[in-house]
């Protein structure tokens, strides 16, 4: 049995698809079936050829929805307007089959969709006015009036489509060119279609449209200026890009492609000098670019595309070549005057200078100097002339040459400079005068010298040249008592070693002061002399003589004393002297022999020989004293003196009472005779010496100039003095004196003065009381 049932369930088969549990009949009232026995007649619901969208509740009958519906799926083919869904509905007890078949109704689910997401067209942009261009239509799977009813184009000045409809009824567009189409204005024109079905509400698709407008040869190459100014500096390397030249063509393809080259106008120098890339129109520096041989380079360049009917564009374009400190500047030695005076004036003129550059601007301002240590200076003469003067004296001594060097620098970014040297050479003139290392010369001199003998070497120094350094050495003659110092002195005129021409004594000579001159060969002549002062150095070359007591040479002193001598008595006195100087001439005494050591005592010092006790009846009656006088010299020198000594019982007075009793010596020897004579004579001379040396100074003129004073004397009177306070002084010409004024009766007493004088002598007659007094000049004995 079938049932057929068409359901019309508004809110459940109205749509194309209906969602899950929705009921959509019941079976058990529409088939007048009990519904409390379904379950027992074990109901099911069976799919015929589809899917099992439904099911049945066995329990209530309720045909119900298990699974989305699609029309457009389930009925794939749009050849009739009605889509069916077959089911088949069994119970048992007893068995009965029911075959349902529903209707599914449309529904306006589907928007209208195109086959493509873009249609691409190629218009050329010659294409006429009301050219039409087929389109692809748009498909909606739903039917009837929810199919594809009109389209619609986007807003467009140049198309508009137009409707049209095919035999099966469905729907189609046409694309209109209404105005015509210029590629160099607008190369693209996107569009956008749209496709509306006819459904409650509405659904539509779209699809985008691009159309390409196709070129032709409609647009000459156009470049960006139609004159070019550019700028490149000098030397810029081989290669360097000069411009870049842009031309354009609104067309495109091969009617854009453009190629550059030069014009007819373009010189071939130009040519020559850049380089134009017929490509991609870069100008770049194909020779070498110098400011100072070519500053600006005209050309013109035609860009010209490649169209069947070529077309072409040109331009002109200027170059200057601007200036770089590229180079040196230049310096040219006009004038030079060398070698010159040292003694050359001031402000001279040395040498004239030019200098140059060849660049331009501040890059060919050029600044020439010299050295600033250097005694010269720059004078500008005239443009770009300079002089090259002397701004300080000049002396040869301290710097025999200068080597200038002129350097001249530009004032580019970064400066360049050139520098050039010059000697300048001074020739000497005789302006130092020689000059010797000391003002003063002490030069000793050991006495007994061997005639000859190199004395010392005085040597000058003159920082000349050639024959003005040239010296000869002289000395300066002086006569003193009658003596030339060429006679005792001897220098060599080429290197001043000093010679002695005579041997020396000390005890004659002492000291000579002279001066040697220094002459050097110039013209005029310069010379300067110094002061040596000759000391003459003591030898011990002679031994003590004992003048005291005297004796025949060889013969013992006798000598006779009173037994009842008493205990300290002087005895004898031994007096030595010696002619070497101070120090060798300090004489000390000692006993060689003494018969008792116990008996007498010797003074080193001054030579008194005093008894140490008195006499006993056990000492002999002769006592033999050996004394030696020695003197301080190295090695020593000495002399002895033997005195026998007797005593008596007669009641002489000892030396100790000589203050009160005077001796008599009746014997008045030759020697001390002579002694006393010689002493004399030295003294006298010593005097006259003295007396002649300064009428001599007194006569003499005054000189320019201060001379050191008493430099000129053989002896000085400095050492005149030491030596005559030291003969005055000596033990042995108070010894000499007291022999002379005894013989004749009188004693002799030294006494001291204040400092600065010298001894007084007096004379006291034998046997006359002795009184002392003193005033400011001397000590002397009144009776």
């Amino acid at each position: 049995m079938y049932l057929f049932l068409l359901v019309y369930v508004l809110l459940v088969v109205i749509f194309s698809f209906i969602g899950d549990i929705s009921i959509v009949a019941n079976i058990a009232t529409d088939l007048s079936l009990d519904v409390k026995t379904l379950n027992q007649r074990k109901m099911r619901l069976d799919i015929i050829a589809n899917k099992k969208y439904l099911d049945v509740n066995k329990e209530t009958g309720e045909l119900y929805v298990v699974e989305k519906i699609d029309r457009e799926y389930i009925c794939t083919t749009k050849s009739s307007a009605s889509c069916y869904l077959r089911l088949e509905v069994a119970l048992e007890n007893p068995l009965r089959i029911f075959n349902i078949e529903l209707e599914i109704l449309d529904m306006n689910d589907n928007a209208p969709q195109f086959r493509r997401d873009v249609i691409h067209l190629d218009i050329s942009e010659s294409t006429s006015k009301g050219e039409r261009f087929s389109l692809s239509n748009a498909v909606d799977p739903d039917v009837g009036s929810n199919s594809v009813k009109t389209y619609h184009l986007s807003e467009s000045e140049h198309f508009n489509i137009e409707v049209q409809t095919g035999r099966e009824g469905s729907k189609f567009a046409e694309l209109i060119l209404t105005k015509p189409l210029d590629r160099e204005q607008q190369a693209v024109h996107n569009l956008i279609l749209t496709a509306v079905d006819g459904g409650t509400p509405a659904r539509s698709g779209t699809v985008s449209i691009i159309v390409h407008v196709l070129d032709t040869n409609d647009n000459a190459p156009k470049f960006d200026k139609s004159i070019y100014n550019v700028k490149i500096m000098e030397n810029s390397p081989i290669g360097s890009l000069v411009l870049h030249l842009n031309a354009t063509d609104l067309d495109e393809g091969s009617n854009s492609d453009i190629t550059y080259s030069y014009s007819l106008y373009t010189s071939e120098k130009t040519q020559e000098t850049f380089n134009l890339n017929p490509s991609t129109g870069e100008i770049s520096v194909k020779g070498m670019l110098n400011y100072e041989d070519f500053r600006i380079y005209d050309m013109e360049v035609i860009a010209t595309d490649h169209g069947a009917n070529s077309l072409s564009g040109q331009c002109t374009i200027k170059i200057v070549v601007e200036d770089m400190n590229d180079n040196h500047p230049e310096i040219s030695i006009k004038s030079f005057q060398s070698p010159v005076n040292e003694n050359i004036e001031l402000d001279t003129v040395i040498a004239v200078v030019s200098v140059s550059d060849k660049d331009s601007g501040d890059n060919g301002v050029v600044d020439l100097h010299i050295p600033h240590n250097m005694p010269f200076r720059l004078r500008e003469s005239s443009d770009n002339y300079y002089e090259l003067v002397v701004s300080e004296p000049l002396d040869r001594e301290k710097v025999p040459e200068y080597d200038i060097t002129f350097t001249v620098t530009d004032k580019g970014s970064p400066p360049l400079s050139d520098n050039e040297t010059m000697t300048l050479e001074l020739l000497d003139v005789n302006d130092n005068v020689p000059q010797f290392p000391q003002s003063f010369y002490t030069i000793r001199v050991m006495e007994n010298n061997a005639p000859g003998a190199l004395l010392s070497s005085l040597t000058a120094f003159d920082p000349d040249l050639h024959e003005n350094q040239y010296l000869v050495y002289f000395i300066l003659e002086k006569e003193i008592a009658n003596t030339s110092m060429s006679m005792l002195f001897s220098i060599n005129p080429e290197n001043g070693n000093l010679y002695a021409l005579k041997t020396f004594d000390y005890e004659i000579e002492k000291e000579f002061l002279f001066h040697i001159e220094a002459r050097d060969s110039g013209s005029p002549p310069l010379s300067s002399n110094v002061t040596v002062h000759i000391i003459i150095v003591d030898q011990n070359d002679n031994a003590p003589v004992i003048v005291s007591p005297w004796r025949a040479h060889g013969s013992v002193v006798e000598e006779k004393i009173p037994r009842s001598t008493d205990k300290g008595s002087l005895v004898a006195k031994v007096i030595a002297l010696d002619t070497d100087s101070v120090h060798n001439s300090r004489i000390t005494y000692q006993f060689l022999l003494v018969t008792d050591a116990t008996l007498f005592s010797l003074d080193q010092y001054n030579g008194e020989i005093r008894t140490m006790r008195m006499f006993s009846y056990r000492d002999p009656r002769h006592q033999r004293l050996v004394v030696v006088a020695k003197d301080n010299g190295d090695p020593a020198l000495s002399a002895t003196v033997t005195i026998k000594l007797s005593t008596v019982e007669t009641a002489v007075k000892a030396y100790s009472d000589m203050t009160e009793v005077p001796l008599e010596y009746d014997i008045f020897s030759d020697l001390n005779l002579y002694l006393v004579i010689g002493l004399g004579s030295v003294s006298f001379l010593l005097l006259i010496t003295i007396l002649v040396t300064i009428v001599l100074k007194c006569q003499k003129a005054k000189p320019s100039k201060a001379a050191p004073p008493c430099r000129n004397s053989v002896i000085s009177e400095r050492n005149s003095t030491i030596a005559d306070s030291t003969l005055v002084s000596n033990d042995a010409y108070w010894y000499s004196l007291f022999l002379a004024e005894t013989r004749k009766g009188k004693l002799v007493v030294r006494q001291p003065v204040p400092k600065g004088s010298r001894y007084i002598v007096s004379s006291i007659p034998r046997g006359t009381g002795l009184t002392e007094t003193s005033d400011s000049a001397a000590s002397t004995l009144q009776v």
